[in-house]
């Protein structure tokens, strides 16, 4: 594609979009991020774009691979997208046990997992929520698209009891809904109550479920009150300011993340999260606004 077409490269990958969006509104390197990239040009980039954001990464390096990349073609508000995953299946869980890693592991105090480590990787999204409540810290995980519950339900329930926090949208919400067996899985706020009444390993901390939905109400669910959910409109954007809508979940998340790590109120992180969101689909690709304007 890049041979054929005057193509725009931009820094990406689901978490580390998220990543990126946390330190938008955090101060500089406050904002962690691994996962495995090959020894090459695109590896570059990614480590450019975050030494810019304010991103510290500490990346996995897989010998012999190409890292990963996402083709995406818009046309009009809607998009397609091509994944190529090469060196981003190679992760190791004992690169989080390195002398380097380890230490940033430790000190965290939000932990912010991908539903697509899960389709390589298991053992690592245990092992950070084992340290999370173990070191009493905070677990997020994003449901990140619908094949995730589709295709790996069981592997899904494993990391759940560790969760805190879990973020999807209205299609992977309904999704879980369908391979957990609810009857009503188009009915987002009772996959969302469904979702925070899991089994929970420290349940002194409720667990929120955040389900977007493009342009309509944000749904908050938490344990702590299951039976009334509480919507959060999203301020509508002109049609003519909407550029690439490729990464604003990730984006939203970002937002929140960072709003939590500043203890702002869950209500407070969803707004955070739905302006962040809002800025990004008025860029090409999960990008921000420089210079940085105020979100908070």
């Amino acid at each position: 594609m890049a041979n054929d077409y005057n193509v725009t490269f931009v820094a990406g990958g689901a978490a580390q979009n998220a990543a990126r969006g946390a330190a938008y509104i955090l101060p500089p390197n406050s904002v962690v991020f691994t996962g495995s990239v090959g020894d090459d040009d695109l590896a570059e980039q990614l480590r450019t774009a975050n030494k810019r954001e304010g991103v510290k990464d500490v990346y996995f390096i897989a010998r012999g691979e190409k890292t990963g990349a996402c083709a995406a073609v818009i046309t009009g508000h809607n998009r397609s997208l091509v994944t190529t995953l090469r060196a981003a299946e190679r992760f190791q869980q004992d690169h989080l046990l390195t002398a380097t890693v380890a230490p940033l592991v430790d000190g965290a105090q939000v932990f912010y997992v991908e539903g697509y480590m899960l389709t390589h990787n298991v053992s690592c999204a245990i092992h950070l929520g084992e340290k999370a409540s173990l070191l009493s810290k905070i677990f997020v995980l994003n449901l990140s698209a619908p094949r995730i519950p589709q295709a790996l339900f069981e592997e899904l329930q494993k990391v759940i009891p560790y969760c805190d926090v879990i973020i999807g949208n209205e299609a992977e919400a309904e999704a879980w809904g369908i391979a957990a067996g609810m009857p009503n899985s188009k009915d987002l706020a009772a996959v969302a109550r469904t979702l925070a009444l899991m089994p929970k390993i420290i349940q002194s901390r409720p667990r929120a479920v955040i389900v977007t939905h493009g342009p309509h109400a944000t749904i908050l669910v938490s344990s702590a009150n299951p039976d009334h959910p509480q919507s959060f409109p999203v301020h509508p954007l002109a049609k003519d300011k909407i550029v690439d809508t490729n990464g604003a979940g990730d984006a939203f998340a970002g937002g929140f993340l960072g709003a939590l790590v500043l203890g702002r109120p869950l209500e407070d992180c969803i707004a955070i999260g739905h302006r962040l969101g809002a800025m990004c689909v008025q860029q090409v690709g999960a990008q921000y606004q420089w210079p940085k304007v105020s979100i908070l």
